[in-house]
């Protein structure tokens, strides 16, 4: 358990409850609570929505310390600059179908984009979506 709070930076929260705690180390305490059983893989949910930009960076570290330590992580996510810095591989869904899976780059250099946000935009219009939503 010392080795989960320490990777997480919660070790020096250890005893403060966790309705005082910002949203940043809520979301690093549920992330804990799963790697309690020691995982080969994680699920995670939208978890930077609503962060600081500070938290969601220091959030985006512990999920590349997971990635790092053999860890397979599903993210979801509607931050397509979080999902282009810390994916492997983008699965895009649209109406509840999926139209793409591939790598970030790959999705950048099928429609000569710079950015997976512009790459997504372009892939949307494909089907008539102009807001990408």
């Amino acid at each position: 358990m010392d080795d989960v709070l320490d990777s997480l930076g919660l070790n020096q929260y250890r005893d403060v409850k966790f309705k005082k705690l910002s949203g940043g180390y809520k979301r690093r305490v549920a992330i804990a609570s799963a790697l309690v059983a020691n995982p080969k893989v994680v699920f995670l949910d939208e978890p930077t929505m609503g962060l600081d930009p500070k938290a969601r960076r220091s959030l985006w570290q512990v999920i590349k310390s997971l990635k790092d330590g053999g860890i397979t992580v599903f993210l979801t996510t509607h931050y397509l600059d979080e999902a282009e810095k810390l994916s492997d591989r983008v699965a895009v869904l649209y109406q509840g179908r999926l139209v793409r899976t591939t790598t970030p780059d790959r999705l950048k250099e099928e429609f000569s984009k710079e950015t997976l946000e512009e790459a997504y935009l372009r892939l949307m219009e494909e089907f008539g979506d102009e807001e990408g939503s």
